[in-house]
């Protein structure tokens, strides 16, 4: 779908009064709307509960993360309390999260500094 942009309506000033084929891609705002929407991240929090096998076993079916890399996640929240375990939209975190807590880990997301 294509919108063709006429200066007679535009919220920034513009010189050429010729017609342009615009993608709503291509807009602005729409990218950085879209750039912030990608700096969520998902963090699982050390618990006394789940055994680090199991907690290096979610990891490799929820995200599909090698056993070494799952292994490394598995040891930082071990050792650090915590760990950065994926990033992505608000949306994608919020569904690993889920995921996680189904396996019953404890997860949250929140926005990337």
């Amino acid at each position: 779908m294509k919108f063709t942009h006429r200066n007679t309506y535009s919220r920034q000033a513009t010189v050429s009064t010729a017609d342009t084929e615009v993608t709503p891609s291509d807009s602005v705002e729409d990218f950085l709307r879209t750039l912030s929407d990608k700096v969520w991240i998902t963090i699982v929090w050390d618990d006394p509960i789940n055994l680090m096998s199991y907690v290096t076993h979610v990891f490799m079916v929820v995200f599909g993360y090698s056993r070494a890399k799952s292994h490394e996640l598995m040891l930082k929240v071990h050792n650090e309390g915590k760990a950065v375990v994926s990033s992505g939209t608000r949306e994608e975190m919020e569904h690993d999260v889920a995921m996680l807590h189904e396996y019953g880990l404890w997860a949250t997301l929140q926005k990337s500094e």
